[in-house]
């Protein structure tokens, strides 16, 4: 790994942030490193006495959106560093990160806050960006106290708690007149008969909210498709094992779209539409942008205003088979594709920026339609989970899988992570990806 670093260094022709051999999960938060150069310190010894303006620490640096996030602030002139939990990530590599931070703790950790806070102490940070649950959660739970260093770009309460909690989510929803789909609230094993009868089968099994923690040990939890008693009973069973509860649900197997916001102080300033064409894991491998849909969009809209949530957010629906749109929940952060809606023409890390720093936001009144973004390797578990799960009422079939897998190489799309501008960070995304497929191979190989 220390070799793809030294290749960074040379390519992009500034000193890199060096970050291989740093993840240590067994470490304790009295024995946390920092970053800066190739130069490590650890937090035990006396800390940096000189304080670096950045105007923004992006979180989350494994994803996407982190991603799309530091490229689009950077290219702006913006100092921005990153954050995230392993030295491998394509954040890191881009050009336009100042700043390397590997963390050697979970996200949503007391010792993740800690080297956070250390992060913030010994660094002038304007804006701090998160994109993922866990981080969001830890944040939201001690917000008072990292406010005090930064200004955080995320709704107040009560708005963002009921964003994201999706039986609140649907509670307003219901309010407004807004289809959304049937659904039961179970807790137990024991309530799941009960609650298969009043919704039927195939059904999902989702959590009211996507990060679940007992207080030791905290898991995102994703959505499960279910066929049988049995097949839900074990959802139930794993979905609630730190405890909360799930909602059986009505399985809708129609088109998803998505509308985007940024808003604040009553006033829409952008917003962007998406059609999630190719779904794996519950996360979408090949998206287009969209008009905003004259139905979803007003419903969208007035849910946003209702649950007052500043900042952006994605609401996302689901049809039916006559056609009817369904709410099926809000994500009140940067999502997934955000870089679909970036090279479309609204630039939401960017006025999500303006919003926290108390800027004034640009008012985006139009944006490109018909560009599709393409993440590769999540297209290529389509074609696997297609193979695995083939007669089962939610997959795709094979053949299509396939056809649709290669028809997609002769339609001018875009890529995640590709930017010819910044080439650097999809290297690191291809390196990475070869080396969990070679782990997984392995895995199999001694089974």
């Amino acid at each position: 790994m220390s070799e793809c670093w030294q290749i960074v260094s040379i390519v992009t022709g500034r000193r890199c942030n060096r970050v291989d051999n740093l993840v240590n999960t067994s470490r304790t938060s009295s024995d946390q490193l920092l970053i800066e150069g190739d130069e490590f310190t650890h937090s035990s010894s006396q800390v940096a006495t000189r304080q670096v303006m950045y105007d923004a620490l992006v979180l989350d640096a494994r994803l996407g959106q982190s991603l799309a996030t530091v490229r689009s602030l950077g290219s702006r002139g913006l100092r921005v560093a990153a954050l995230g939990t392993s030295a491998g990530v394509p954040s890191f590599s881009s050009r336009w990160c100042q700043r390397a931070f590997a963390c050697p703790a979970a996200e949503g950790s007391e010792a993740y806050l800690s080297y956070l806070e250390q992060v913030l102490d010994q660094n002038s940070v304007g804006v701090l960006i998160t994109s993922s649950d866990p981080t969001i959660a830890l944040i939201r739970k001690h917000r008072e106290r990292l406010e005090r260093r930064v200004r955080i770009a995320l709704a107040k309460e009560p708005a963002l708690g009921v964003a994201i909690n999706k039986e609140r989510t649907l509670d307003v929803a219901r309010r407004l007149g807004l289809n959304v789909p049937s659904s039961v609230k179970v807790s137990t094993v024991n309530e799941v008969a009960a609650a298969v009868r009043k919704i039927g089968l195939p059904a999902v099994v989702k959590p009211a909210e996507s990060w679940s923690s007992n207080g030791q040990q905290g898991a995102r939890i994703i959505s499960q498709f279910v066929t049988t008693l049995e097949e839900a009973r074990r959802a139930v069973e794993e979905l609630t094992r730190f405890g909360g509860t799930v909602l059986l649900q009505q399985f809708l197997s129609g088109r998803r779209e998505s509308i985007s916001f940024l808003y604040t102080q009553g006033q829409i300033y952008a917003r962007c539409a998406q059609w999630h064409m190719r779904i794996v894991g519950g996360q979408s491998s090949l998206r287009q942008s969209i008009a905003v849909p004259a139905d979803i969009g007003d419903q969208a809209e007035r849910l946003v205003r209702e649950i007052a949530l500043e900042g952006c957010s994605e609401v996302e629906f689901r049809y039916d088979n006559a056609g009817n749109p369904y709410l099926m929940e809000i994500n009140p952060r940067l999502w997934a594709a955000t870089e679909l809606a970036v090279r479309s023409g609204v630039d939401f890390p960017y006025l999500l920026y303006q919003w926290a720093s108390g800027e004034k936001v640009d008012m985006v009144t139009s944006y490109r339609v018909g560009g599709q973004l393409r993440h590769l390797s999540r297209d290529v578990e389509t074609v696997i989970v297609a193979a695995r799960q083939r007669g089962r009422p939610e997959a795709t079939p094979l053949v299509k899988a396939i056809r649709d897998f290669c028809g997609s190489f002769f339609i001018p799309t875009a890529y995640d992570y590709v930017d010819w501008k910044d080439p650097l960070p999809a290297c690191t995304a291809m390196i990475g990806y070869a080396r969990f497929v070679l782990q997984r191979l392995n895995l199999s190989i001694r089974k």
